[in-house]
């Protein structure tokens, strides 16, 4: 069923046409028109993807189309927890042993260690130029984004009543859901510890942690606040947008902070690990249109290449400011842990 959902999606974007089987927001305009699959070279060859579990098997559905596509192409993935699989290349890099070419995350800690090891392979210009001036980088790709939310029940407030500010939502006497140990909210915490330093953070957390409902996961957190259980949430933008697309009617929408943490936009990203243009190749496949156009209809994740529209039911992003933060940093998780610790949200 989910293969044939994808065939239909590929199909309505163009993808298997011949075979295919913020202030950085405000800037995606101005990058280079997107490159169609028919305009590629042929994949010819063997890699090996470290690939980061998410988006419910939306990814894999993607690496099966391109190798649809390219019949003398073998790719061979190994899938697993991204920090896992970052951590994973780090040991192998120290033993000397070398088994992966390419490594997609689904968070940008993740890489950020990844490079910070100088594991990773320069990319080319002209494919870091397909990308919106907001999200060029020189050793990594950014694939798609996301961005940090505010799910509130449109029965227990409106969006006037919602706080622009993250931090003020620490003296807000709302009924409050989080997911403390999930990557994305630990990798938000990173983000606030970077823009407004150690004691500010955990002087919120502590303060959320007094009134807030735990989740096991940011979907969880977009239920509870559907039922009601809780008034507003924190959660990556498409567990809205998911929800929503599956119950149009559901009591829940999407509210948006100013240049802080809580409006943070992260992305999910592929590093090239060998030398060569295989890799660089394959990375440009992820970076079509008609790739691009799929992840944002059905995983209703954020392109990052112009001529693509945004996913539904997400807000213009031309009026939306996200804080400048090279994402990279989040790879500094390991105080925000220690610091989650500390106060028993871990």
């Amino acid at each position: 069923m989910q293969r044939r959902a994808f065939i239909r999606g590929m199909a309505a974007t163009g993808i298997i046409g011949s075979g295919f089987g913020l202030s950085g927001f405000a800037r995606i305009a101005n990058a280079a028109n997107s490159i169609s699959v028919d305009q590629l070279p042929k994949l010819t060859g063997e890699l090996t993807l470290y690939l980061g579990r998410g988006e419910g098997g939306l990814y894999e559905n993607v690496l099966q189309a391109i190798q649809d596509r390219n019949p003398g192409f073998k790719l061979n993935i190994r899938r697993g927890a991204t920090a896992a699989l970052a951590n994973t290349l780090i040991a192998e890099a120290k033993a000397g042993v070398k088994r992966a070419d390419l490594f997609w995350a689904v968070d940008t800690g993740s890489i950020g260690v990844v490079t910070d090891a100088g594991l990773a392979k320069p990319l080319p210009q002209d494919l870091i130029q397909q990308l919106s001036p907001g999200f060029q980088y020189p050793l990594w790709s950014p694939v798609t984004g996301r961005i940090r939310t505010l799910p509130y029940n449109t029965d227990r407030l409106t969006a006037a009543e919602i706080p622009d500010s993250i931090l003020a939502l620490a003296d807000s006497d709302v009924k409050i859901g989080w997911a403390p140990a999930y990557a994305s909210f630990q990798s938000f915490v990173t983000a606030m510890r970077l823009l407004e330093g150690d004691k500010v953070t955990k002087d919120w957390l502590k303060a959320i942690n007094g009134k807030a409902k735990k989740y096991a996961g940011e979907l969880g957190v977009v239920m509870g606040v559907e039922r009601g259980e809780v008034d507003i949430g924190f959660a990556n933008h498409y567990y809205t947008l998911r929800l929503k697309a599956g119950k149009p009617d559901a009591s829940v929408s999407l509210a948006y902070t100013n240049n802080d943490a809580g409006c943070l936009v992260n992305a999910s990203g592929i590093v090239s690990l060998s030398d060569g243009e295989l890799p660089v190749n394959f990375i440009r496949y992820l970076l079509t249109k008609e790739v691009q156009s799929y992840l944002a209809s059905e995983a209703y994740e954020i392109p990052l290449v112009s001529d693509v529209a945004s996913p539904p039911g997400l807000q213009d992003l031309s009026t939306l400011n996200p804080p400048e933060l090279d994402l990279r940093k989040l790879a500094d998780l390991r105080p925000t842990i220690n610091m989650m610790r500390s106060i028993g949200l871990l």
